[in-house]
């Protein structure tokens, strides 16, 4: 007599398809942030907006190369930590994974913070800590009743978000050509003019490719992923170029009707661009599509959060029973996912400013290790697989100077914070491995499958 195993009570299910991953990973993303914060990248290049887009595309693309190979070669849940522990070395993908924590753990206190901030400003009567708590109680719902719910959502909200940046761009359109005719459309001025320069429109880019954070958490759902050796690798690049491609023209537009990089307030240039080409009603409009925006991008960013939350604890690094427990009804990550809503009530008590420096160290971190990993993955396998030396050694080589060129480039509180966040990290992994005595905790690929 045979029977059949029952599933692993620590398993996902696997239901999620390309469009629904290139999905989350544009709502992650957030297109519209490229209005959000069009004002501070153009004063930076002196209206050079678009070609800081470009450039930061490019170096993007590089790193996202590296994640597809990776993702194919290790079809599981926790991204750059999954990816450098199986490649590089366990302890060294434990401190990535811690690092990466910094970015998955505080984007969505972020996230909230700023959605409750346009409220808050819009709405002066309602205290901003019912908004941030109205956002971290909605999406924590949302993502514990499962992907495919959290999916649906986010298809309206993107829709609507999609909507906004059509709208604004066909305006945008029609202000140009009403004031200098349709020849005002073409112009080399968003991507170089007297004003710019190649030092502006690389620290352009720098901040610009924070914009792009949201490709690699794709990788979080590869075990919810049907098909994900290649299924994952092509949505890491779809998105990357889809969202890129957003970016460049919707700045692109919006240099056309603002030239220049001097604004009354940068930080809010976008809201004043859209005043002049759509006037009040679309102004409203605009400030509900950018709330709306928050909303979805905090819905993926903490899904993407537990499930790096549900890999560590599932490898042991974290408390298992904790942190690996998944939903009986619901099969999702559902402690992890309250969690990362726990720790975004943090917003209650920080200003935006304060909050952002939290997770740019670990991004570029991830994005340079990962990199290495594919790299090393190289060295191992090369005998055993045929490996494109362009695809694993080049490329990947050439995005890993660009993460750390961009890592660089962050403020001092931001790297300051980092590497304190690193050292705790440090003293933890000496901790559960006896000073480096043994291995931390490893889970099974084949038992993952």
């Amino acid at each position: 007599m045979t029977t059949t195993a029952p599933p692993l009570a620590n398993a996902l299910t696997r239901t999620l398809k390309l469009p629904s991953l290139v999905l989350f990973g544009l709502a992650y993303m957030t297109p519209i942030i490229v209005l959000g914060i069009f004002g501070i990248i153009a004063s930076a290049t002196g209206g050079a907006s678009s070609s800081a887009y470009l450039l930061a595309l490019v170096a993007m693309l590089f790193t996202a190369s590296s994640y597809g190979r990776m993702a194919a070669a290790y079809p599981v849940a926790g991204s750059a930590y999954s990816y450098v522990r199986k490649a590089v070395d366990s302890r060294v993908g434990f401190l990535v994974g811690w690092a990466v924590l910094l970015d998955y753990l505080f984007l969505p206190m972020v996230i909230w913070l700023i959605g409750a901030s346009y409220l808050h400003a819009q709405f002066p009567a309602v205290p901003n800590w019912v908004w941030i708590v109205a956002f971290i109680a909605t999406t924590t719902v949302l993502n514990v009743l499962g992907i495919k719910v959290a999916e649906k959502a986010n298809f309206a909200l993107m829709a609507f978000q999609i909507l906004v940046i059509v709208i604004f761009v066909a305006l945008a359109i029609g202000n140009v050509v009403a004031t200098k005719g349709a020849g005002g459309l073409l112009s080399a001025g968003p991507f170089a003019n007297p004003s710019s320069s190649f030092a502006g429109i690389s620290a352009g880019a720098a901040i610009a490719a924070y914009s792009f954070l949201g490709f690699d958490a794709v990788t979080t759902l590869t075990e919810e992923t049907i098909d994900p050796r290649k299924t994952v690798p092509r949505a890491i690049m779809l998105v990357a170029l889809i969202g890129g491609v957003i970016f460049v023209i919707v700045a692109y537009v919006t240099q056309l009707v603002h030239p220049g990089g001097r604004f009354t307030d940068e930080a809010s240039a976008a809201f004043d661009i859209a005043q002049k080409i759509g006037g009040t009603l679309f102004s409203s409009f605009f400030l509900a599509g950018l709330v709306i925006a928050q909303f979805a991008s905090g819905l993926a960013a903490q899904a993407g959060a537990s499930r790096l939350l549900f890999a560590m604890g599932r490898d042991g690094v974290l408390p298992k029973r904790v942190f690996a427990a998944v939903s009986a009804r619901f099969h999702t990550p559902a402690v992890s996912i309250g969690i990362t809503g726990i720790v975004g009530l943090i917003a209650l008590f920080l200003d935006v400013a304060t909050s952002t420096s939290f997770i740019n160290f670990g991004a570029f971190t991830a994005f340079t290790m990962v990199n290495v990993a594919v790299v090393a993955y190289f060295v191992r396998h090369r005998g055993e697989q045929k490996l494109n030396v362009l695809l694993y050694v080049v490329i990947p080589a050439i995005g890993a100077i660009v993460s750390v060129y961009l890592l660089t480039q962050l403020d001092g509180n931001a790297l300051r914070l980092g590497l304190i966040w690193l050292g705790i990290g440090v003293v933890y992994l000496l901790v559960i491995t006896r000073f480096f005595r043994k291995a931390p905790p490893e889970v099974d690929l084949a038992e993952v499958d």
